[in-house]
């Protein structure tokens, strides 16, 4: 028996039942299964000679018939598709940059019976720069549907844990780049004034982009975007929002 018909019989297995019942004669979760693991198998990208980087973040479009029947057991549902996944990636030497995460979304144009997969690559983010209550949240990165505040004297974007903004992206390196933040004056406010924003590579492995284009440094303004590995930030300047400590 093979790899995939081992996978579909585990799912079979563990979505018997009120699952089976519910999508008669609609898409099968077997048939979502496969397609996911084809996802995986068709987006790695080599690491090294031993690992491979896959998406970890799913969009199943269904037929609104069948996001209907769906309903009730989405989140049972979405549970098993990870945890195949995840036996899957082990058994290929995949990486996932993040956690999987699984949510099935309706598309008009799809008939009862037929979906679509997308899929892509997001890591997890996560930081600990020092704020203050004298600065004011001027800029900020956002970063896979997270903000994070850019304020002088900037930050250090990187994937160890030294780093100021931690992005777990197999493609960055421990300390890749560094934002620089400094304040302009405002007449009569020094320090107050328009905020001047560069980034510098530190010298990674895979370099930096920005808004398309290899570089070593460059200045930043509202909606720049800053490719790291297989992450963008992207810089988006804020009027007089306070941060707290």
């Amino acid at each position: 028996m093979g790899g995939l018909q081992r996978f579909e019989q585990r799912l079979e297995q563990a979505i018997s039942g009120v699952f089976a019942r519910t999508f008669r004669s609609a898409v099968q979760p077997v048939e979502i299964a496969a397609a996911l693991q084809r996802e995986l198998d068709n987006k790695a990208q080599v690491l090294s000679r031993q690992r491979r980087m896959v998406p970890n973040a799913f969009a199943v479009e269904l037929a609104p018939s069948d996001l209907e029947r769906l309903g009730p057991y989405d989140t049972a549902l979405a549970a098993e598709l990870a945890g195949q996944l995840q036996e899957h990636a082990d058994l290929q030497a995949y990486v996932f940059p993040g956690p999987i995460k699984i949510d099935f979304e309706p598309a008009p144009d799809l008939t009862t019976g037929r979906f679509r997969v997308l899929s892509k690559a997001e890591a997890t983010v996560s930081g600990h720069a020092r704020y203050s209550t004298r600065h004011r949240t001027r800029a900020v990165l956002e970063v896979n549907g997270t903000r994070h505040p850019l304020q002088p004297p900037g930050l250090v974007v990187g994937r160890g844990t030294d780093a100021d903004l931690r992005i777990n992206d197999p493609g960055i390196s421990r300390r890749h780049a560094e934002f620089l933040v400094t304040a302009g004056s405002a007449a009569g406010a020094p320090g107050e004034g328009p905020l001047q924003i560069e980034v510098h590579d530190m010298g990674s492995t895979n370099g930096i982009t920005v808004d398309g284009h290899r570089v070593s440094r460059a200045a930043l303004g509202d909606g720049s975007r800053v490719q790291v590995g297989h992450t963008s930030l992207v810089v988006r300047l804020l009027e007089e929002e306070v941060v707290d400590v």
